[in-house]
C-alpha cells in the first residue's frame, strides 16, 4: 500500500510536468494494484483526488489514453466508486473518446462509459443525450471484424436500449440493417444470443421492427427455426424459443405485419402457416400467435377465414383440450376471436363449428383461456341470432358465466362474463334465452354490470336489462327486486356524471317496469316520475309518445356502443 501511495503522488505530479514515458510507468504500477486487488486500491485512489487528474489525462494525442481510460473502467466495477467518477468530470472526454480512430482507446472508452453507468437510468440517459448511439452504431459497422470492440457496441446497445428514450434514436440510424448483417455472419450461439438480447428491446419500437423486417431479420429467423425444431439440445431448444419469440414480436407493428403479410401469399405468413400443426409446442404457440397479430384488419381476416386457417386453428385446439398446453389454447383463441370480427366470417365459422370446440375449453381453471373463450363467443354471435339463441339455451355454458361473473380475482373474465351474458339477451332477443339466465341466477350480474365504470358496459346492460322487462317481466321480477335495479336508476339518472345514452336507458328501463306491480311501486317511491317525461324529451326528441306516458313500451338506445369491443388486441407470448 505504500507503494501504491507513492505511485499516487508521483502520478499526480508527472501529469503536469513529466514526460509519457514516466507517466506510463505509473499507470503499469495502477494498472497492476488493481488486479491485485481492485477494491483495496479503488478506495485509495479515492481518497487520493487521483480521478480529477485523469479528467485532464483522457486526450486524443496522448499514447497514454487507452491505459487511463482501462484503469477508469477497472475502478468503476465497484459501485461505490462510479458516483465519484461522474463528479470526477469523467465522462464528457470519455464519450469525446468514443470519436477516435484507434481501437484499443475506443475498446478501453468503451468499457469505462459502461461501466460507470451500469444499472443507472439517470446516467445512460445521460449518454444517449450526449449522443452516443449514432456513434456507437456507426462504430460498429467500421469495426466489425473486431470481436471485442463488436462485444462492446453489443452490450451498450443492451443496456441503452432498455431506455425508451433511445429507440428514436436507434430508428434514425442504420442499426437494423448492422445488426442483421452481423447475425447472417455468427456461428455460435453465444454470440448470436447476444444479438437476440439487443433485437428484442429494440423490436418493441414500430419503427424499428418495419427496418429489421426490411433488412432481412425474417428470413434469418426462419432459417433457425428450420435448423432447431428437431434438436433436443438444451441450447438449440433455447434458441428456436427466441428467434420464434421475436418473429411474433415483429408482427406487432401494423407495418411490419402487413409488409410480412404480403396479401396471404407471402413466403413469411406460408412458412408460419405450417408451424399450427407441427408437433413443437413453442411452434405450435408462436404460430397461434403470428396468426392472431395477422388478424389485425378485416382483410386478412376474410382472406385467413376464406383459405382454412379457422380449422386449423380448431384442430391444434382438439390436440389441447385433455391437459393441453395453457398458453397454446390461449394463442389460437385469440386468433380465432380476431378473426371473428369481420361480419362476414362470423356465419362461416359457426358453420365451421368453431363454437362447439370453443366450448369444450368451459371447464378450464386458467383465466388466460377463459378471457379468450368469452371473446371468441361474444364476437361470433355479435347480431347472430341464432347461434346467441343456442348458446344462450346451453345451461352448462350459462352457469359457467353466472360463476364467472363472480370472478372478482380476474377483473378481465369477470367484466367479459358479464358482456356475453348481456349479449346472449341482445342479441337472441329470445324468451327462452332470458328464462335460462334468470334461473341460473344471472340477473342481479346484469344489475351490477349496469352500474360499471365502463359506459359501454352500462348501456349493454341496460339494453339486455330492458329486453328482460320487456319479454319476461314475470320470471324475472323477483331478481330484479332483490337486485335492487329500481335504486340504481334512480343513482344512475341523479349522476351528473352519468352519459346521456346511459341516462335516456335508464329511463326507458323505467317505462318497462311498470309493467310489474312490485317495481311500480317501487319506482313511485324513489323517483321523481313527474321529471321523466320532460327529461325524455330532452334526451331523445324522437321518443314515441307511448313512451312518454310511461308506458312500458321501449325505444333502446344503442349510442356510443358502436364498434366497440371490435377492437383487434396484439397478440404477444406473455399472456394478459
Amino acid at each position: 500500500m505504500d507503494n501504491l501511495s507513492d505511485t499516487l503522488k508521483k502520478l499526480k505530479i508527472t501529469a503536469v510536468d513529466s514526460t509519457e514515458d514516466s507517466l506510463e510507468g505509473c499507470l503499469d504500477c495502477l494498472l497492476q494494484a488493481l488486479a491485485q486487488n481492485n477494491m483495496e486500491t479503488s478506495e485509495k485512489m479515492q481518497g487520493s483526488g487521483i480521478l480529477q487528474v485523469f479528467a485532464s489525462l483522457l486526450t486524443p494525442q496522448s499514447s497514454c489514453t487507452a491505459k487511463v481510460a482501462n484503469i477508469i473502467a477497472e475502478v468503476a466495477k465497484n459501485e461505490f466508486m462510479r458516483i465519484p467518477c461522474v463528479d470526477a468530470g469523467l465522462i464528457s472526454p470519455l464519450v469525446q473518446l468514443l470519436n477516435s480512430k484507434d481501437q484499443e482507446v475506443l475498446l478501453q472508452t468503451g468499457r469505462a462509459l459502461g461501466n460507470i453507468c451500469y444499472d443507472s437510468h439517470s446516467l445512460q440517459a445521460q449518454l444517449i443525450n450526449m449522443g452516443v448511439i449514432p456513434t456507437l452504431v456507426k462504430l460498429l459497422g467500421i469495426h466489425c471484424h473486431n470481436a471485442a470492440l463488436t462485444e462492446m457496441c453489443l452490450v451498450a446497445f443492451g443496456n441503452l436500449a432498455e431506455l425508451e428514450s433511445s429507440k428514436e434514436q436507434f430508428a434514425s440510424t442504420n442499426i437494423a440493417e448492422e445488426l442483421v448483417k452481423l447475425f447472417k455472419k455468427q456461428i455460435e450461439h453465444d454470440k448470436r444470443e447476444m444479438i437476440f438480447e439487443v433485437l428484442a428491446p429494440l423490436a418493441e419500437n414500430d419503427a424499428i421492427k418495419l427496418q429489421l423486417v426490411e433488412a432481412g431479420l425474417v428470413e434469418c429467423l426462419l432459417e433457425i427455426v428450420q435448423q432447431k425444431v428437431d434438436s433436443d439440445k438444451e441450447d438449440d431448444i433455447a434458441e428456436l424459443k427466441t428467434a420464434s419469440d421475436l418473429m411474433v414480436l415483429l408482427l406487432l407493428g401494423d407495418e411490419s405485419m402487413q409488409k410480412l403479410f404480403e396479401g396471404g401469399k407471402g413466403n413469411v405468413f406460408q412458412r408460419v402457416l405450417s408451424w399450427i400443426p407441427s408437433n413443437n409446442h413453442q411452434l405450435q404457440l408462436a404460430g397461434a400467435l403470428a396468426i392472431a397479430n395477422f388478424a389485425r384488419n378485416d382483410g386478412n381476416c376474410i382472406h385467413m377465414v376464406d383459405n382454412g386457417i379457422v380449422e386449423k386453428l380448431m384442430d391444434l385446439l382438439d390436440r389441447h383440450v385433455e391437459d393441453g398446453n395453457v398458453t397454446v389454447q390461449h394463442a389460437a383463441l385469440s386468433a380465432l376471436r380476431n378473426l371473428a370480427i369481420p361480419v362476414v366470417n362470423k356465419a362461416k365459422m359457426l358453420s365451421a363449428g368453431v363454437t362447439e370446440t370453443v366450448l369444450k375449453f368451459l371447464k378450464s381453471e386458467m383465466p388466460p383461456v377463459q378471457f379468450k373463450l368469452l371473446g371468441t363467443l361474444r364476437m361470433l354471435i355479435d347480431a347472430q341470432a341464432e347461434a346467441a339463441e343456442q348458446l344462450g339455451r346451453n345451461v352448462k355454458l350459462v352457469e359457467r358465466l353466472v360463476e364467472w361473473c363472480e370472478a372478482k380475482d380476474h377483473a378481465g373474465v369477470m367484466g367479459e362474463s358479464n358482456r356475453l351474458l348481456s349479449a346472449l339477451i341482445r342479441h337472441s332477443k329470445s324468451k327462452d334465452v332470458i328464462k335460462a339466465i334468470v334461473q341460473s341466477g344471472g340477473i342481479k350480474h346484469l344489475v351490477t354490470m349496469a352500474t360499471s365504470e365502463h359506459v359501454i358496459m352500462q348501456n349493454e346492460a341496460l339494453v339486455a336489462l330492458a329486453l328482460i322487462a320487456a319479454l319476461e317481466l314475470g320470471t324475472a321480477e323477483k331478481d330484479l327486486e332483490s337486485a335492487k335495479l329500481v335504486q340504481i336508476l334512480h343513482r344512475l339518472l341523479a349522476d351528473e356524471r352519468s352519459a346521456p345514452e346511459i341516462k335516456y336507458n335508464s329511463m326507458v328501463l323505467i317505462c318497462a317496469l311498470m309493467g310489474s306491480v312490485v317495481l311500480e311501486i317501487e319506482t313511485w317511491n324513489a323517483l321523481p316520475l313527474s321529471d321523466i317525461p320532460s327529461k325524455l324529451l330532452r334526451l331523445a326528441p324522437n321518443l314515441p309518445s307511448s313512451c312518454l306516458s310511461l308506458s312500458w313500451n321501449y325505444r333502446i338506445s344503442t349510442q356510443g356502443s358502436a364498434g366497440f369491443g371490435l377492437s383487434r388486441c396484439c397478440i404477444q407470448t406473455s399472456q394478459s
